[in-house]
Parts: structure tokens; C-alpha cells; sequence
């Protein structure tokens, strides 16, 4: 056998070479939790959680929907904003910075994440009072709403609205009076008709709000025009301290329009409201007149601070849907299991989200409170077509719109 010193020299520093690379490997590996070298799945088919309850209609949205790894991060990140949003509110008003009205959206954060992912940003959404979260979905930033918590001039409506009455383009903010909001959605919607720019609106209310008469008058006008509105019930099961069970009837809440087609939605699963939502939304444009849909979801804070929220139910019966049916928990849990994101990548979300709440907070508790002079502006057009009854009072203070 002929000895061939340069090969067994090669052989050896190749050895030594390849040692090397997979020791440095194994360190970047266990160091970065396999997030580099790893693949994620960039998309999956899932099964909707619980198949909608349909009527007045022959079939319903798809009971499979895809979901991207980007669209699960987004729905993940704006859920866990306002949920962080929401508990330092709660935070804030236990310390008496946040005063009078204030009504919490934690534990609702799938049906705000999923409706604006199955609508478009033209298109227009009023709600009630329970707003935070929908003023967040439309574009608002942590910090103008936690500003306008706190009255400050840097709020989302200068400090002067509150933690009823925000709005954005396209946001026709919280309403305070219980159900009003209705009617105004179904004028919205009369309104994109008669311009015929292909939106709708999405006219939001609870459970407790679907008793009012007005309710009934909007679904009336709205059917006999055949008007591009989706009328929403999100049904978190308590209407203030009253359970839907002594409150209504009927708790059929998507059969209400009785003659308007409606949908029966679980309002924890974040696919399963964005396909019913574009279900609902792809019904209204073409034509078809409105719908009902009733998400059925849950609020862990009482209905607003003044209410403990355990005094009409347990605390074990929102700890069970906080541990079985959580919308955030669940979304996560089905992206981890179809690896479409890491653990780490969450934790990191979560550092990112939890950094921006408290940023946004010190603003809201540092920013000064709008000066007296402002109090009349922003309640008039500046330049009004005609004399606008009412406003001589004001005529002496400057007033800017």
C-alpha cells in the first residue's frame, strides 16, 4: 500500500474543518432557540373552531380558512396590544388618573381583530361605548388612546371625548347611549349606496342593546332598501349585570332581523370571525341587502369599572373560559402546533407590546390637559353653508374646527 502523507493530512484538517462548523452550529442553534435554521410553515389550511348556525341561508362561510405565518403575527399582535392596552387602563383608573365612564374590551379582542381583517379600510364601523379596542383596529395608537383616557390634549379627540367617544376616518366612534349607534350605522350604509363606492358598515352592539326598539326600526330600513350593512351583536353573555338568559326571550340574537339572513359566530375564534365577516361582507356588496351576525364572546372585566363583574357570576366561570377558550391562547397555541411560529418569537412580541403599553401610558399621565380656551373648538364647522341655530352663545369665543 502506498502511503499518501497529503491525503491523510487533507483528511485530518477536513475533520478538524467540519468539528468546527458543526460545534459553532450547535451553539448558534442552542443559543437562538433553532429560529434561524429552522423553516416555518408560511401558510396552513385550519379548521374553523365550532361551524357557524346559519339562517335564511343556504350555506355559510368556508369551515376551513388559510392563515398565513404573517397574518397569524398580526392578528396575535394587535390581540395582545389591546389586551395589554385594556389592563392598563384598569391599571390607571384603579389609580384614579382615568375618571368617570370606562368600559373594558379584554377577552373580546378576536372579534375586533378578525372583523377588521375581513373588511377593508374604506369601509365603516360605529360601535358603542366599549371602543378601545375598535379605535386601535382603526388606526389609533396606544398612546392617543390611553391619552384621551386621561383627558389630554395629545387624545385621540384632545382630551374632550373620552372613554365613549373616539373616532378616526372611517371610525364613527363609541356612542354612549345604549343602542343609538345602530341606526347611525344603517344611515352610513345608505350613504355608501347613494355614492355607490362599493363600502358597507359594520354596525356594532351588544347583547343587552339588542332589546331596544331602535334596533328593529334600523333592520326594517335597512331590509326594505336592501342597504350594504352588517349588523353586528357581539354577545358576551351579560347585558351590564343581567345574563341574555333573564334579559331576552329569545337569545337567537343572529334571528332577530327575522327576515334579514344572520350568522351565529364564535366570537373567540379570530379565523372564524374574519370568514364571517367577509362572508357577511361579500353578501352586502353584491346587492343582497344586510345581515345579522351575533359573536359569541366573552368580557373578563365587569361591564364597566364600577363593576366588580363577580357579583352575577362566579369567578371560577370566567376562569374556565379564560383557560379554555382564551382568543389570544388559542391562536398562539394553533400556530405553534402547525410550527408557523416559535415560542421566542412571542416572548419577544410580548416585550415589544408590553415596552409600547408603558410608553404610551407615561405619555397619557405627562401630556398636559387641554387649556380652557380650547373648550369651545372642534364643535362647529368653521365656515357653515347656512346660520347654524344655537351657536350665538359662542359667538364672543374663538371656536376652530
Amino acid at each position: 500500500m502506498k502511503f499518501d502523507l497529503f491525503s491523510v493530512v487533507s483528511g485530518s484538517l477536513g475533520g478538524v474543518v467540519a468539528f468546527i462548523a458543526l460545534f459553532y452550529t450547535n451553539i448558534i442553534v442552542m443559543f437562538y432557540g433553532n429560529r434561524i435554521y429552522s423553516r416555518k410553515t408560511p401558510k396552513s389550511n385550519l379548521f374553523i373552531s365550532e361551524k357557524c348556525d346559519l339562517h335564511r341561508l343556504e350555506e355559510g362561510p368556508p369551515e376551513k380558512a388559510e392563515l398565513t405565518r404573517d397574518q397569524g403575527l398580526q392578528y396575535y399582535r394587535t390581540m395582545q396590544t389591546i389586551r395589554r392596552m385594556e389592563l392598563k387602563a384598569d391599571q390607571l383608573y384603579k389609580q384614579k388618573i382615568i375618571r368617570g365612564f370606562c368600559h373594558l374590551y379584554d377577552g373580546q379582542e378576536a372579534c375586533a381583530a378578525g372583523i377588521e381583517a375581513g373588511i377593508n379600510p374604506t369601509d365603516h364601523l360605529i360601535t358603542a361605548y366599549r371602543a378601545h379596542g375598535y379605535t386601535y383596529t382603526r388606526g389609533v395608537s396606544v398612546k392617543e388612546i390611553l391619552a384621551e383616557l386621561t383627558g389630554r390634549k395629545g387624545g385621540v379627540a384632545k382630551g374632550k371625548g373620552g372613554s365613549m367617544h373616539m373616532y378616526a376616518p372611517c371610525f364613527y366612534g363609541g356612542n354612549g347611549i345604549v343602542g343609538a349607534q345602530v341606526p347611525l350605522g344603517a344611515g352610513i350604509a345608505l350613504a355608501c349606496q347613494y355614492q355607490g363606492n362599493n363600502q358597507l358598515c359594520v354596525s356594532l352592539y351588544g347583547d343587552g342593546a339588542a332589546n331596544q326598539g331602535q334596533l328593529f326600526e334600523a333592520y326594517n330600513m335597512a331590509a326594505l332598501w336592501k342597504l350594504p350593512c352588517i349588523f353586528i351583536c357581539e354577545n358576551n353573555k351579560y347585558g351590564m349585570g343581567t345574563s341574555v338568559e333573564r334579559a331576552a326571550a329569545s337569545t337567537d340574537y343572529y334571528k332577530r332581523g327575522d327576515y334579514i339572513p344572520g350568522l351565529r359566530v364564535d366570537g373567540m375564534d379570530v379565523l372564524c370571525v374574519r370568514e364571517a365577516t367577509k362572508f357577511a361582507a361579500d353578501h352586502c356588496r353584491s346587492g343582497k341587502g344586510p345581515i345579522v351576525m351575533e359573536l359569541q364572546t366573552y368580557r373578563y372585566h365587569g361591564h364597566s369599572m364600577s363593576d366588580p363583574g363577580v357579583s352575577y357570576r362566579t369567578r371560577e366561570e370566567i376562569q374556565e373560559v379564560r383557560s379554555k377558550s382564551d382568543p389570544i391562547s388559542m391562536l398562539k397555541e394553533r400556530m405553534l402546533s402547525h410550527n408557523m411560529a416559535s415560542v421566542e418569537e412571542f416572548k419577544e412580541m410580548d416585550v415589544e407590546i408590553r415596552k409600547e403599553v408603558e410608553e404610551a401610558a407615561q405619555f397619557a399621565t405627562s401630556d398636559p390637559e387641554p387649556p380652557l380656551d380650547d373648550l369651545c373648538n372642534h364643535i362647529f364647522y368653521n365656515n357653515p353653508p347656512l346660520e347654524v341655530r344655537g351657536t350665538h352663545p359662542w359667538a364672543k369665543l374663538k371656536s376652530l374646527s
